[in-house]
């Protein structure tokens, strides 16, 4: 299969904004399964609420659109009872670390085999574009109108913490990078996260001075530092600037994970 035969012709064209980034992650996405060999017959995609889980709807494969941030309850009963079955989660920011953090957390602790990849735009970009719990620091939302004081979840370093056997984080401007890391994620038995930071020029460049989808890529590009690069820089006691974070691989290993086929 060519990876665009996995997208339903008649459900488009989508409904996400112009310059939106979630569109890239699903071609990163079905691009990596694609090279996986997979079928849509054995593959799953579940997702929860939020403009990343839109996701499933533009794939022929089964998929369920849950209740926001239960997609990885949902898609661990899917694993559990099919073990056979690839299965891949869409979710967001909010819907991952806000209403699905503890969900998040245990599946991470559980180590259950699924691909979780996270869209994250810094805010909740469906329903008013309030602020998550990954809106950065200083950052204006809705609900921020005076900038963000409260201190961003790190969702790689947290994956890592609990248990995931997979991590990574990339932008929508590493396109070849991210497709790698899903792909290694897919191949990687027990729990993966891929982080894929995102723009949202509607609900998030507009308040913040990126109203255009180039600028938000940019501004993604300049600021994602290598991982290698920040951990040397951690090592010598070089201070990071504020406004950048790390991407790459934080974990690759194998814990004992629950739901592999045997």
């Amino acid at each position: 299969m060519n990876f665009q035969d996995w997208l339903r012709a008649d459900r488009l064209p989508h409904i996400y904004c112009t310059g939106c980034g979630n569109g890239t992650v699903i071609n990163c996405t079905l691009n990596a399964v694609n090279q996986m060999g997979w079928t849509p017959e054995e593959t799953v995609f579940v997702s929860g609420i939020g403009c990343s889980s839109r996701a499933p709807g533009y794939i022929i494969t089964d998929s369920l659109h849950t209740t926001h941030g239960r997609a990885i309850p949902f898609a661990t009963g899917v694993k559990l009872a099919r073990p056979d079955l690839h299965v891949v989660v869409f979710t967001g920011d909010g819907d991952l670390a806000a209403i699905g953090g503890n969900h998040f957390i245990h599946g991470c602790r559980r180590n259950i085999d699924l691909t979780v990849i996270c869209m994250n735009n810094y805010i909740y970009g469906m329903t008013g574009g309030q602020g998550s719990p990954c809106t950065p620091l200083g950052a204006y939302s809705t609900t921020t109108p005076y900038g963000c004081d409260e201190a961003p979840f790190d969702l790689a370093s947290l994956a890592v913490a609990a248990g995931a056997n997979y991590v990574s984080r990339w932008t929508s401007y590493h396109v070849q990078e991210l497709t790698r890391a899903v792909k290694a994620g897919l191949e990687t038995p027990g729990f993966s996260l891929i982080e894929a930071v995102v723009q949202c020029p509607t609900g998030y460049g507009r308040r913040n001075k990126l109203r255009e989808a180039q600028d938000m890529i940019a501004w993604m590009r300049d600021h994602a530092v290598l991982l290698k690069k920040w951990r040397r820089m951690d090592e010598e006691g070089v201070p990071h600037d504020p406004a950048t974070f790390p991407v790459g691989e934080f974990v690759r290993r194998n814990l004992p994970a629950m739901g592999v086929p045997k």
